[in-house]
């Protein structure tokens, strides 16, 4: 049974469609699943492969396999112990945690493996760094910076369900301040590029932007130094009829150029769906719903056994394709 028909069985309707949901009609949550379909692989024979070697490392951190944790918010909903279960799962690459998420970092941390810290940019700016300094502190490697969401989208499985606030007894615990209150999320509509500047004045941490659909973004992203981009559009839940993060990649790689490296979210489900997008030019890749479906269904050893698969999924694509490490993909083994 697919692992998200288990984890319907286990939740509640509501916390299940909050997870599976999009923006509006949901046609970039489509999206982004049937870009990868209409994706086709022209592979090369008789390039004798032997073993494959799938390590990358990213900012000084070797992985097992180019394949990330994206930042989801609530896992308490899916499992008891939250982000906490999903960091052990998640132990052999970076799991970025989300500023929503409803364990405090500091707990999450303690269970093992690497981290990045997700940071929607608070219009306080003393209360936003004293989240970095919380990140930092608990030894996150690396900032992610969401920077598609001046507002909110409009999640209409979530407005139709009436799933407005988490339950009782859970919270956002990286939105705790000095004086133990749970703040709001604040969708900041006046972020800018200025506020990047400052984000690099603040932390020593590298940043990537995430959220990038835009080549001319992403040029900017360069200028103003940013360590990495994540072209993403927040798993079709923000604006709907976005193009599809696979669709958008090909001209953002144009437009970096290698200065940077390029990070993809959105529509992975698939080994060949990694392999595709690291083809087409991505550092790594960055898995979410599937993710969850696993925590839900099997605590943290549904998320290893997720990231598991996928990593055989990808080792076989690439014998099957000609190539021996990520690095040996090239865009000519993908057609559209």
């Amino acid at each position: 049974m697919p692992r998200e028909l288990i984890a319907r069985e286990r939740l509640d309707p509501a916390h299940a469609d909050f997870f599976a949901g999009g923006a509006g009609d949901e046609r970039t949550l489509r999206g982004n699943e049937e870009a990868f379909a209409r994706l086709r692989l022209v592979p090369r024979v008789l390039r004798a492969t032997g073993e494959r070697d799938l390590r990358t490392t990213l900012f000084g951190t070797e992985l097992a396999a180019p394949i990330l944790v994206a930042p989801t918010a609530f896992h308490r909903l899916a499992h008891p112990d939250g982000e906490v279960a999903t960091a052990r799962g998640a132990a052999e690459t970076i799991l970025v945690v989300s500023m929503a998420s409803t364990m405090p970092v500091e707990e999450i941390a303690a269970a093992g493996g690497p981290l990045w810290f997700q940071l929607y940019p608070q219009p306080d700016l003393a209360f936003t760094e004293a989240v970095i300094r919380r990140a930092e502190a608990a030894g996150c490697r690396a900032l992610v910076v969401t920077v598609d969401s001046p507002v909110f989208g409009r999640r209409e499985r979530d407005l139709r369900n009436g799933f407005l606030d988490l339950p009782a007894g859970m919270a956002c615990e990286n939105m705790r301040d000095g004086t133990g209150r749970v703040r709001d999320i604040v969708m900041d509509a006046g972020l800018g590029w200025d506020r990047i500047d400052w984000l690099r004045g603040v932390t020593g941490l590298p940043i990537l932007l995430k959220g990038v659909l835009h080549p001319a973004d992403a040029e900017l992203a360069v200028r103003h130094g940013v360590a990495g981009l994540v072209v993403s559009n927040h798993g079709g839940r923000q604006l709907d009829g976005a193009i599809a993060s696979v669709a958008a990649l090909p001209a953002i790689v144009k437009a970096v150029g290698g200065r940077l490296p390029i990070l993809l979210d959105g529509g992975v489900r698939r080994g060949v769906d990694v392999l595709a997008a690291l083809a087409l030019g991505a550092t790594a890749v960055l898995v979410g719903r599937p993710i969850v479906w696993g925590l839900a269904g099997g605590g943290s050893d549904g998320v290893r056994q997720v990231l598991a698969r996928l990593r055989s999924e990808l080792d076989s694509a690439l014998a099957l394709v000609g190539a021996r490490t990520p690095a040996d993909l090239t865009a000519d083994l993908v057609a559209s």
